[in-house]
């Protein structure tokens, strides 16, 4: 019995649209994103979270396209 996480991070830049009022809403939306992808190639949504981090788990302080990204996490429920 598995689950996927799909984490969305962002950069430390400021966002701030309609769209996308914070980074938080930004990496969500990219999560979601690709949870909906999986989904339509079969996974079913039972077996998907998606989470958000904004950019509060950044891997790098010095190279921020390394922070703009996507983890996925396999885990055992």
């Amino acid at each position: 019995n598995w689950v996927l996480q799909v984490d969305g991070h962002t950069d430390d830049k400021p966002i701030n649209s309609a769209l996308y009022p914070s980074n938080w809403e930004l990496s969500s939306a990219r999560a979601i994103a690709v949870v909906k992808f999986l989904h339509e190639q079969g996974i079913p949504y039972n077996r998907l979270v998606a989470a958000g981090y904004g950019e509060f788990q950044p891997l790098s302080t010095t190279d921020i396209n390394r922070n703009r990204r996507i983890e996925l996490k396999l885990t055992n429920r």
